[in-house]
Order: structure tokens, then C-alpha cells, then sequence
């Protein structure tokens, strides 16, 4: 089994499981963007014209997941999350078997399940790698994964709002925001990882505020804050944190005094391989022309066309 090596660490897993814990007694307050994407989520496997037996929601929250699947997609679905706290809270909301694992190191034995779903939450795993290779290998041949993270623009207001007040104050610059992964880098990963037919895009979330405060309050609630393990370990200081609020407001406020949060969505699908799977043609083993498929006409290498012809 993988294991994350120190020189990959990029978050306190601890310090994670720790938040989510907390945000568990009140999670259905601030789980508004964990409802988002399981309702895309799981329109995705309306697309998909199949049912699946067995499936596992790995890093299932407050059981969002369990709640958007359509009628008799999944036949049981399993719960697990980092936190065992939040993992009850979900099996209370959602009656099905629930486990408390990292996901890092999958408990599960090879093709166990017919689909993963991750639900943002893959975004904290220190070797995202060794991750995904541990799903494709959980999954029974032909089988489903389904994951959304959040990408590299995500709160980029409220980055750099913090990082200017940071340097003009305190003379240094700490980090506030997670990393996070892009569409390419994440495409492939899943090559990397043995994955068959990978598909990755994103999509943008923006969510409005009052008072940019609101939006500090909202990330503790989602057990979201800042787990990097560079971190500056005193807390801001009150000046730092006024002087990025106020830059924030003056430079993101609507004519109403609003201000946005960006959160990108990214989604990976993609197969464990299986010899039932389509397959692209090898190069120059193509039986049409795709001039013939377009209705158009075909200008061989050389050529150039005539700009007298319509």
C-alpha cells in the first residue's frame, strides 16, 4: 500500500481531521458547496447508461452524496470520511455502511467496487499519485470514478488580498490558501495512475457576500481553513487581517457593497481499464477520411488553397 513520503507532505492530515471533527455538530449550517457538487456530480451519472452495485463515496462529508443519487443508480453505497465524526453524521442522514479512513490508505482489497465518488475532498491528500492509483485499483474492472476538486482559482480574491496585507505588514508572506491542482496537471494523473479514458474540466462557483468576514466564518464551517504544514503557526494579527478585508472590499465590491468568492470546480472521469473498453485506432489504421465526415474538401500536405474558390 502507498504511503505519502514526508518530502510530499503538503498538509497536516491530523490538523484536518481535527477541523472536520469540529465542523461536524453544525456541518448542515455551511455544507451549501458540498450539496453543489454532488448535485453535479451525480447529474453526470445520468449521462451513464448503467447501474452500479456496489460504490464508495470517499470523503462522503455530511452524506451529500448519498442524498442527490438518482433512484437505483447505486445499489449500496459506502460512506467513508477522514473525520469519524462527520462519517456518523452522514450515516445518520443517509442509512448505509460508513467507515472512518484516510484516503491515503484505502482499507479496501482490489476491485472491490463498480464506482468512486469523491466529493471535494481529494484536494487535502498530500500524495494525490498514490491516491488515485489506490482507487483505480479498489475498482472492479470497467469500473467508474467520479471526483470533483477545487482548482488553482479558487478564493483567489481572498489570496491575494492576504498575501498584500501580509507583506506590507508583517513584512513576510505566510500561506494562507491550500495549493491546488489545475485541469492539465490532473489529467495526467490519471494516466499516471492506469486510468483508461480520462475526461477532466472545470467549472466556476461564485458565491456572494455582505462582508467578506462572512466568507472566513463560512470556511471554518466546512472544516475548509488553512491546514498547509508552512503555515505560519502564530495567529494573524488583527491589522494584517483588517487591512486584507479592507482590500478585499475596495477591490471586489458591486454597486450593492457585495463581494464575490470564486471556488473552480474541477471533474475527473474516468475507467479502470478493461479489454471491454473502446480503444483509439492505431495511427494510419483509419478506414474513412475525416474530410468525408466534415463534407469537406481535402488539401494534401503542400498544397495551398485557392483564394479565388469560394
Amino acid at each position: 500500500m502507498n504511503t505519502a513520503s514526508d518530502s510530499m507532505n503538503v498538509f497536516d492530515r491530523r490538523l484536518l481531521r481535527r477541523r472536520r471533527d469540529r465542523a461536524a455538530a453544525r456541518f448542515d449550517d455551511y455544507d451549501f458547496l458540498f450539496m453543489e457538487g454532488a448535485e453535479r456530480l451525480c447529474d453526470r451519472l445520468l449521462d451513464i447508461n448503467r447501474t452500479f452495485p456496489l460504490g464508495l463515496d470517499l470523503g462522503c462529508h455530511g452524506g451529500e452524496i448519498a442524498g442527490a443519487l438518482p433512484p437505483g443508480k447505486v445499489g449500496t453505497l459506502v460512506q467513508t470520511d477522514l473525520s469519524e465524526a462527520l462519517a456518523r453524521r452522514a450515516g445518520t442522514r443517509h442509512v448505509s455502511p460508513l467507515c472512518a479512513c484516510d484516503e491515503e490508505i484505502l482499507p479496501f482489497g482490489p476491485g472491490t467496487f463498480d464506482i468512486v465518488v469523491s466529493n471535494l475532498s481529494l484536494h487535502w491528500v498530500n500524495d494525490l499519485p498514490g491516491a488515485l492509483s489506490q482507487i483505480r485499483m479498489a475498482l472492479k474492472p470497467d469500473g467508474l470514478f467520479l471526483a470533483q476538486v477545487f482548482g488553482g482559482t479558487t478564493l483567489h480574491e481572498l489570496r491575494n488580498a492576504l498575501a498584500e496585507a501580509e507583506i506590507e505588514i508583517d513584512g513576510g508572506l505566510s500561506p494562507r490558501i491550500s495549493p491546488f491542482a489545475d485541469v492539465r496537471d490532473l489529467g495526467a494523473l490519471l494516466q499516471r495512475a492506469g486510468f483508461a479514458l480520462p475526461v477532466v474540466d472545470n467549472d466556476t462557483v461564485t458565491v456572494s457576500y455582505g462582508d467578506p468576514f462572512k466568507l472566513l466564518t463560512d470556511l471554518r464551517g466546512m472544516g475548509e481553513s488553512n491546514t498547509v504544514l508552512e503555515r505560519r503557526r502564530t495567529p494573524l494579527k488583527r491589522e494584517t487581517l483588517m487591512n486584507a478585508m479592507a482590500r478585499y472590499m475596495e477591490r471586489h465590491a458591486d454597486a450593492d457593497g457585495r463581494v464575490p468568492a470564486t471556488f473552480e470546480i474541477i471533474t475527473m472521469t474516468a475507467w479502470a481499464p478493461a479489454p471491454t473498453q473502446q480503444k483509439p485506432l492505431r495511427p494510419g489504421t483509419a478506414t474513412g477520411r475525416l474530410a468525408d465526415a466534415l463534407g469537406a474538401d481535402e488539401i494534401s500536405l503542400g498544397e495551398k488553397a485557392d483564394p479565388d474558390k469560394g
